[in-house]
């Protein structure tokens, strides 16, 4: 894990803390894969909780693009009610 990374990490951990002790507001967190960069939107993506979705190879990536279409489906189709879920191509 890049050491220039770990701030912003330990920032987003507390705040799911945060998220995670509200009683009163629904919420859903979206972690990204390990690795999202600009791509093609292809709308084909695995769903996973706690724990990282990675493909064949062991790498778990998405788009900027699919990311964005996997927020809109949350939001539209709300599966994850308090609670963390991350995306990643399998």
């Amino acid at each position: 894990f890049p050491e220039d990374w770990k701030p912003i990490a330990l920032a987003h951990s507390k705040s799911l803390d945060i998220y995670r002790n509200e009683k009163e507001v629904n919420w859903a967190y979206l972690s990204p894969a390990a690795l999202i960069s600009s791509g093609v939107r292809t709308g084909e993506y695995s769903v996973g909780d706690e724990y990282l979705v990675v493909d064949e190879k062991g790498e778990s990536k998405i788009s900027f693009e699919d990311f964005a279409v996997a927020m809109i489906d949350e939001i539209e189709n709300p599966k994850h009610i308090r609670s963390r879920f991350t995306v990643a191509y399998k």
